[in-house]
């Protein structure tokens, strides 16, 4: 897989203990049913170890919120299945998908990580939108 995110497409970002979380979110219209109230996004995350030590991905919390400000939380073990190990220097990029019923949304979350010295830390995700092309936009 490529180790790098899509070019020209919003990119949230957040660094928390030397570790920066890069997020791009992109609306799946092939997959999605507007008609029935389904919206599909997939989301590309990009996990970059800028500490001095190893680090491995223990755990995932998410909170998606949609366009009615209905709150949804998932939390797991891992991501995409795997518990990565990122080396001093190394990325990990993955992409997954969430559905929603309304035609925007966000989420947000936090990675909880072990590094070298076995120290348990929590790493925030950016929030980052989940716009479609069936949501209005209104400027307040």
């Amino acid at each position: 897989m490529n180790d790098d995110l899509i070019p020209d497409i919003l990119t949230f970002e957040a660094i928390t203990e030397n570790i920066r979380v890069q997020v791009q979110s992109y609306f799946l219209k092939d997959q999605s049913e507007p008609n029935n109230g389904r919206y599909i996004w997939a989301y590309r995350v990009k996990i970059s170890n800028q500490s001095p030590l190893s680090v491995t991905l223990l755990k995932r919390h998410w909170i998606i919120t949609d366009g009615r400000g209905v709150t949804e939380e998932v939390e797991g073990d891992g991501v995409v299945g795997e518990q990565p190990t990122l080396l001093p220097g190394q990325n990990f990029l993955y992409t997954s998908g969430s559905p929603l019923p309304t035609p925007s949304g966000f989420m947000r979350g936090s990675y909880q990580m072990i590094d070298g010295k076995n120290r348990i830390f929590t790493v925030a995700i950016p929030a980052f939108s989940l716009d479609s092309p069936f949501c209005s936009r209104n400027i307040n």
